[in-house]
């Protein structure tokens, strides 16, 4: 005999269905608001937790890709206690942790939910406003005084702006390229239009230095996966002919990427404090970090302190090494967590990897993330992040959903029956 649903608050059916659209509501604030998405992503644990059960979680946390999220957790909670910081940096250095546990909460919630797709489409849409508000600010400039200082950038940063689209781009290419397929020219026109109002808006008005790196690989990556020789040799061509129009037709983007080596050509000569001598800095001293606890690290929240200490007395760029970021994602966790807190970090984007081995437009869209994060994170501490965190998170947790529910079906419908 079934159990009927409960009435009211605590109707699981209900709150599922107030979960998932709680998830598409974090995915259209997440390339807009920090604020709105903090305020969303409580709302939606207080809403999802009631629905899980225990035997959900034990299943996620019983393999790789959802156990390791929350033992690198766990890991940063216990470097709280060797860390030799106060109380509240030890808890401001956790706060970077505290994202991965929703990874597997993910993984719970799309295996049994059919509106996976509403979070991928939410978030596109959300940075195609993004796209469109960053050509009124290129058109009427006079605007951008009531947005943000940088030019062509509506909120956050040119980094940040550009790796959104950046992910857009290889979803939407892989779209693209299945409307080809099928000789759906309408919705190809569609997909092409925004991929390059998209890659425009990177070469031409804010660019991030390690998108146009993430591109590289991504096209790559894409050739390897998707195409045959011959698409691979319209690939490339198209590749050079758009590179070679916007590196001769944007003295902005040749200014970018010319910038790297003469900042780092200043800093060799005169110790200059700049982007690319701030960055040699962070390396030296990262690495002096983790050589002094190599095993397991200085404890959760320590890398404040440690980078001000070391920039006591300092000048140039070395007096730039004051930082709470070392702008590496593997230094971040090995300076607090030793090597073996990398080893942890490295075994769950392996683990993210092979999750999204498949062919379809769900793992390519949870592997672009992936190495998106592994790449950007060779430059900066994306997990670590807000927007880049939670992008991963979410778009591991939602594709990973989706990929495990296919891999087993019966247990999927199984979790989607009313509670006991």
């Amino acid at each position: 005999m079934t159990t009927p649903a409960r009435p009211g608050f605590f109707n699981r059916a209900l709150l599922t269905r107030a979960a998932d659209a709680l998830a598409v509501a974090v995915a259209v604030s997440l390339p807009w608001s920090t604020s709105a998405t903090s305020i969303l992503v409580v709302v939606w644990l207080a809403v999802l937790l009631p629905t899980l059960r225990l035997a959900e979680l034990r299943r996620e946390l019983t393999t790789a890709a959802g156990g390791l999220p929350v033992l690198l957790l766990l890991f940063g909670i216990a470097g709280m206690l060797w860390a030799d910081v106060a109380l509240i940096e030890r808890w401001r250095g956790l706060d970077s942790f505290l994202k991965l546990l929703v990874i597997p909460l993910l993984f719970i919630q799309f295996r049994r939910s059919e509106r996976a797709d509403w979070v991928f489409g939410g978030y596109v849409i959300a940075c195609v406003a993004l796209l469109l508000a960053s050509y009124v600010l290129v058109l009427w400039p006079e605007l951008s005084f009531h947005f943000s200082s940088d030019f062509g950038v509506p909120v956050k940063n040119a980094p940040t702006q550009s790796g959104e689209f950046v992910t857009c781009i290889f979803g939407l290419l892989f779209l693209a390229v299945e409307s080809f397929t099928r000789r759906q020219w309408l919705w190809l026109f569609g997909f092409l239009i925004v991929i390059l109002a998209m890659l425009m808006d990177i070469f031409f008005v804010a660019t991030g230095r390690t998108a146009l790196v993430l591109i590289l690989v991504l096209l790559i990556l894409f050739a390897v996966k998707k195409l045959s020789r011959d698409g691979i040799l319209i690939l490339i061509a198209s590749t050079i002919a758009i590179g070679a129009m916007a590196w001769s037709s944007s003295p902005y983007l040749r200014g970018r990427i010319v910038q790297i080596w003469t900042d780092f050509q200043s800093y060799e000569a005169s110790d200059a404090r700049n982007s690319s001598g701030e960055r040699v800095e962070f390396a030296k001293k990262s690495i002096a970090f983790i050589r002094e606890a190599p095993i397991i690290g200085h404890g959760t929240g320590s890398m404040p302190a440690l980078f001000t200490k070391s920039a006591i007395g300092q000048t140039g760029a070395a007096a730039a090494a004051a930082t709470t970021n070392p702008h590496n994602q593997t230094f971040a966790v090995a300076i607090q967590l030793g090597l073996i807190g990398a080893a942890v970090l490295w075994a769950m984007w392996i683990a993210h990897l092979l999750l999204f081995r498949g062919p379809g437009l769900v793992e390519w869209i949870g592997l672009v993330i992936v190495v998106q994060n592994i790449v950007g994170s060779l430059f900066n501490s994306h997990l670590f992040d807000f927007t880049q965190g939670w992008v991963y998170v979410l778009g591991v947790g939602v594709a990973g959903g989706m990929v495990l529910k296919r891999q087993s079906p019966k247990a999927a419908a199984g979790s989607a029956g009313p509670a006991p």
